[in-house]
């Protein structure tokens, strides 16, 4: 009881250095009790509309993919509509609905404008049906009546600024369709950021099908008392099997899995920048409690004198560990709920909705945070309580605040080099492996003991890196400058410790810069060697090309050629039987122009003869198989084919490496005509001197598609360093948290560093150092402990850096490229983050009463 009392004096009496500790400790809790919180309400939000647009049974063909799944062909899968008949006449059936669903659409408005959504979400096309009404309720107007009527979903209207009467171009692979919006709806549950248009059931089978009479799917209600399974296993025994039948359950199921790869993406991201956070956070709370309990040596001496035992004073300390990580946890997880809507709000900006009443605060997320939070700052501060649980009596009778220890022990420095010294070497090992896998390990292990090594050596750094900084940043500052450095020397642990948390977030900036600068270098380059084409037409969501915008770049002028792109689903079986499946790559001759192919034997262009293909280096090696093989080819939905192998490309880091060829027409002949895969990219070439005129004459041929990208080489590359810099920008901005707690760590450390020189400011103050001076000393003191921090992490993240993209040269990334300006401007930004963090602590020790400072103890 004595020692919780002591405790929780000790705790209130210093509420105000412990105070960023608890920030820190609150930033990462709330981080992790954030994503929580968040991934639960993403949850959520599917499974209600899963389980508000599922009928208790769905028939659907075989073949089917999921919901989001775009067909090749453009086409979904299909069921005659006379089987909706055959269901319902199925004992227990109380309503049989046939359902078309196409998620290859475009929906334009007048300005031809893109009215779909910018992020992952699908724009889905419908036919109407009493069913829909179990998601969405008519807002205004009226259903769709005929093949000139549209109705929209309202938060679509709202955002677009559509309204009745306003017309809409639907673009699929069977044409462009035009109606004018007759009716909004609105969801029942929460819309995750989808586009939906409804037409009429004809009109969806003609135009989204290509033909009346199918659907995609048929939505099975059951009549009062019979269940899900009984009613599936009734339509299954009247159908055969022939059919994909789930019940609501298994459709929710299936929908769940599909969003599991994304989310746990997300969520395991996020959980490992806030374990950064709480790295980073480890080293504040070590350095608080440090300087705490050298601070108060002569008290605990004290206490130690008058009968306190070792295990007493211990505990003392970590019971005041405890307190901090408490307080610090219940303000975090309360945080985690506020950065979880404020992670809501964000992903709505980018087009995916999620609404604040499906929050969800599971009961784990606050154990888990407050869990974590405790354990945490018990464990930091556990070497800092058994050093005061080592103070002696005799330490009463000396001053207080004297260092724990003026410089780094041998042992620990030898521990640092050998620890460094294996992480560099396994970092070598990486960079020279000869398999991606194997490398990998040795990658991940040399990051973990070179940062621990240099996180154990930091103090036995500091010394000589501390000495060479301030001579060239702060000796330019006469007496103060002197003062600051031997103030940042005087105990190298400390100075170590503080700018520790502060190298591990710029390692990790500066390893994933150099892997980001490499790669945008490495695909430049390999662009310029291998691709001749000079213009490239995309989707850039992945949708297939539509007939009609494809005959419409076939037609503009300037073009020597335009190759298609397609890929096509197959079992191939090699000559010793054994089958693998792959993506076919079904392209016109002239792709050997436009993506030059290295070749390991054979001749590509004989790969687009009658009954012919090329297979990869890779696969030729694993199946044994040489040029004049044949081999057995059976497409999906289609045909078998024999096709000989005419060449054997090389895998080697290539662009479309690993791809299999063959010609279009090789293809159509074993495929129906409706399942025959519609161009996935389009190449072309200009006529010699014409590429300025053909470049535009390609963008005004595809102005009406507004989904397709038409770019040159140069707009490629550039959209290829955008697409890398936001990645980049979106890991900084997720680090930065890191690296807010290790500034949180630098303006702790001189704070407590203050008081711990009150008398020693107080007697500087009193011989003519003037507040001025004070102030910029603690200013310089603190920007040689950013530089300091900042020179270690730099050098270790481009090590990291370099290590990898040696590794994934493996997988084609052979420019290593260091980016300069980035590693200059992160380091000069480091000494505006000490310039910072010393802000408040200098002027605090600038208003020292001179007199009160020196008479304290």
């Amino acid at each position: 009881m004595t020692v919780l009392k002591t405790s929780l004096r000790n705790f209130f009496a210093h509420k105000g250095r412990m105070a960023l500790s608890a920030v820190a400790v609150l930033l990462s809790v709330a981080f992790v009790s954030g994503t929580l919180v968040f991934t639960d309400t993403m949850n959520t939000t599917f499974d209600k509309l899963f389980a508000t647009t599922a009928s208790d049974v769905t028939v659907s063909p075989k073949t089917a993919g999921g919901s989001d799944e775009t067909p090749q062909s453009g086409r979904p899968e299909s069921l005659p509509a006379s089987l909706v008949a055959q269901v319902g006449k199925v004992e227990g059936v109380q309503r049989a609905q046939g359902t078309v669903m196409s998620t290859s659409v475009t929906v334009v408005d007048t300005s031809n404008k893109n009215v779909g959504p910018t992020g992952g979400a699908p724009t889905i096309a419908f036919n109407w049906t009493p069913n829909v009404l179990r998601s969405v309720e008519i807002a205004s107007g009226h259903e769709p009546r005929g093949p000139t009527e549209v109705v929209v979903d309202g938060a679509t209207a709202e955002k677009h600024h559509l309204k009745i009467g306003d017309t809409l171009r639907t673009i699929a692979v069977t044409g462009d369709l035009t109606a004018k919006i007759v009716g909004t709806v609105d969801f029942k549950v929460t819309n995750p950021g989808s586009t939906l248009v409804y037409f009429d059931t004809a009109t969806a089978q003609r135009e989204l099908l290509g033909k009346e009479g199918l659907f995609t799917q048929i939505s099975v209600d059951a009549k009062p008392g019979v269940t899900d399974d009984a009613l599936k296993a009734d339509v299954a025994a009247a159908l055969g099997g022939g059919y994909k039948l789930q019940t609501a359950a298994e459709v929710a199921d299936a929908g769940r899995a599909s969003m599991a790869g994304f989310l746990d993406v997300m969520k395991y991201a996020m959980l490992g920048f806030a374990g950064i956070a709480f790295l980073v956070g480890i080293f504040l709370i070590v350095n608080t409690f440090s300087m705490l309990v050298a601070q108060r040596t002569r008290e605990i001496g004290l206490m130690r004198a008058i009968g306190s035992s070792r295990k007493q004073v211990n505990r003392s300390v970590l019971v005041e560990a405890l307190l901090l990580g408490l307080v610090g946890s219940v303000a975090g997880v309360a945080a985690g709920v506020g950065l979880a809507v404020g992670l809501m709000k964000l992903m709505s900006a980018v087009g995916m909705e999620l609404s604040t009443r499906d929050l969800t605060v599971a009961w784990t997320t606050p154990v888990v945070g407050l869990a974590l939070g405790v354990v945490v700052t018990v464990l930091a501060a556990y070497v800092p309580a058994r050093r005061a649980g080592k103070v002696s009596p005799m330490a009463a009778l000396r001053d207080a605040g004297t260092p724990a220890d003026g410089k780094a022990g041998k042992v620990r420095g030898v521990l640092g080099i050998v620890l460094t010294a294996a992480g560099a070497a396994a970092l070598v090992a990486a960079s020279r492996a000869a398999e991606a896998g194997p490398g990998s390990l040795w990658l991940g292990l040399g990051v973990v003991l070179s940062l621990l090594g240099f996180v154990v050596v930091g103090p036995l750094l500091a010394g000589g890196v501390v000495r060479a900084l301030g001579a060239v940043v702060l000796r330019i500052f006469g007496p103060v400058g002197r003062m600051a450095e031997r103030n940042a020397l005087r105990n190298p642990r400390r100075t170590g410790a503080t700018a520790a948390a502060l190298m591990i977030g710029l390692a990790l900036v500066a390893g994933l810069s150099v892997v980001g600068s490499s790669m945008v270098a490495s695909a430049t380059e390999e662009l310029d060697r291998s691709v001749g084409a000079d213009f490239i037409v995309q989707s850039g969501t992945g949708q297939p090309i539509v007939p009609q915008a494809q005959a419409a770049v076939a037609k503009a002028a300037g073009l020597d050629h335009v190759t298609a792109y397609k890929w096509v689903d197959a079992k191939i079986t090699d000559p010793r039987g054994k089958v693998s499946t792959a993506d076919l790559a079904a392209t016109d001759p002239t792709y050997v122009k436009d993506l030059r192919r290295e070749v390991t034997a054979g001749t590509l262009t004989d790969a687009y003869g009658k009954d012919a293909m090329s297979v990869g280096s890779d696969y030729a090696t694993e199946h044994g198989v040489k040029v004049g093989d044949v081999l057995t080819v059976a497409f999906k939905g289609g045909g078998t084919a024999k096709l000989k192998v005419a060449a054997i490309t090389a895998d080697t880091g290539q662009v479309d490496n690993g791809a299999m060829y063959t010609a279009i027409p090789t293809v159509t002949r074993h495929l129906p005509a409706d399942r025959v895969p519609n161009s996935l990219l389009l190449l072309a070439s200009a006529k010699d001197g014409q590429e300025t005129p053909a470049y535009q004459a390609l963008k005004d041929a595809l102005a009406p598609y507004p989904q397709y990208k038409v770019s040159n080489q140069a707009d490629y590359k550039e959209e290829l360093q955008k697409q890398v810099g936001q990645l980049l920008n979106i890991v900084y901005g997720l680090l930065a948290l890191a690296i807010v707690v290790a500034i949180l760590g630098v303006v702790n450390t001189l704070a407590l560093s203050v008081v711990e020189r009150t008398r020693e400011i107080g007697l500087m103050r009193a011989i003519g150092l003037s507040r001025r001076q004070l102030r910029r000393m603690i200013r310089l003191e603190s920007v040689v402990i950013a530089l300091f921090g900042a020179l270690l992490g730099l050098g270790l993240g481009m090590g990291w850096g370099t290590a990898a993209q040696k590794l994934l040269a493996l997988e084609g990334l052979g420019v290593l490229e260091i980016p300069w300006p980035t590693i200059v401007t992160v380091f000069i930004g480091s000494a505006f983050v000490g310039l910072f963090a010393a802000l408040v602590p200098a002027f605090r020790a600038g208003r020292m009463n001179v007199l009160n400072a020196i008479a304290s103890e």
